[in-house]
């Protein structure tokens, strides 16, 4: 288990919703609460080991000279750490800063509110936050967190309002599980498809178009000079930066079927069903033309004193003697070519 002088954290409480009768009347206390206080000026290091340790815990309550600062969740803290250069900026910083820049508005009622009313208070918020955990006041000045599953499931106990309340739950539930599933497909930052996505359409298109026998291409994008951009913009600049580029191909692509993703890094990717080598090189032209003329000053660039992209172009036939990393691989090699010849421009194979 871990403990720190500055945080407290107590798993005597974490046992699974008991098993007595709840009713109308049963509030917050009668519930199974979190106990996981940090001072905001501890590291995010140790937030993020208390996180690995115990795979449990929904979030940290954040204290400033012991009174409360807010709150930071399990899936919000991972996400930042997961962005590019997130472990350098937060992993030895104070926590707080990470809790500024999150910015996540923190629900927080007194320990005997209704449970009912908890629910559908927690049910208002938008899809994003609905996972968030709740901070409940026990007495002035000393917070828990409860995990929302944990109230919804709950609230379902309480028969009484099953016939009122189930339905509607359910209805909620299933959109914001559909929200939270695009979510989890998509790239935090840049808000196109993630490596994951990815992944996953270049496999299924790849084996539907082996049976159609039609051409699929693929183009890799890599920012020129992106390290010495972090390094003279400072990475939120390297960041909006990413979110500027990742638009401008993202509004360059027109077909429903093609995809843009974050490959990883400062790469993108476009994955084309049913489109010819040619195709492919007019929207790789484009795509290399749009991001230009967003003129994002690069003084240290090795290319012009703006941003530019380089792109590498690859088309194949799918067939079952190859697999989709032929095709990656073919495009990183036509990547590296057009590196080769002085960047900003497109090479294909």
């Amino acid at each position: 288990m871990f403990v720190a002088k500055q945080i407290s954290f107590d798993l005597s409480v974490l046992a699974t919703l008991q098993t007595k009768e709840l009713s109308l009347q049963s509030t917050l206390q009668e519930l199974s609460l979190y106990n996981f206080t940090v001072e905001s000026d501890r590291p995010g290091g140790e937030v993020a080991m208390a996180f690995q340790d115990n795979p449990l815990l929904p979030g940290v309550i954040l204290t400033e000279r012991n009174r409360l600062l807010g709150m930071i969740s399990r899936r919000r803290f991972l996400e930042y750490m997961s962005r590019p250069y997130g472990l350098e900026l937060f992993l030895k910083r104070p926590i707080k800063s990470l809790y500024l820049l999150a910015n996540t508005d923190t629900l927080i009622f007194p320990s005997d509110t209704l449970i009912v009313m908890a629910a559908s208070r927690s049910l208002q918020r938008s899809a994003e936050l609905l996972y968030e955990p709740i901070v409940v006041e026990i007495k002035p000045k000393v917070y828990r967190l409860l995990d929302v599953h944990q109230l919804l499931v709950a609230q379902s106990q309480i028969h009484e309002l099953a016939s009122q309340l189930i339905g509607k739950l359910y209805q909620q539930l299933e959109k914001a599980n559909l929200e939270l599933q695009l979510l989890a497909t998509a790239d935090g930052l840049t808000k196109v498809a993630n490596r994951r996505r990815f992944d996953e359409y270049l496999d299924s298109k790849w084996h539907e178009l082996c049976r159609e026998q039609l051409p699929l291409s693929l183009i890799m994008c890599d920012i020129d000079c992106f390290k010495s951009y972090n390094d003279t913009y400072g990475h939120l600049g390297g960041d909006a930066c990413l979110e500027q580029v990742a638009q401008a191909i993202s509004s360059s692509v027109k077909r429903p079927a093609d995809l843009v993703a974050r490959y990883g890094g400062e790469e993108f990717a476009v994955i084309l069903p049913n489109t010819s080598a040619a195709g492919a090189v007019t929207l790789a032209e484009q795509i290399r033309m749009n991001v230009k003329a967003l003129q994002i000053p690069h003084i240290k660039s090795c290319v012009i004193p703006y941003v530019t992209i380089s792109l590498g172009v690859a088309t194949i036939v799918p067939d079952s003697e190859l697999t989709p990393a032929s095709l990656i691989a073919a495009a990183d090699r036509a990547l590296y070519r057009t590196k080769a010849l002085g960047r900003d421009r497109v090479s294909v194979l």
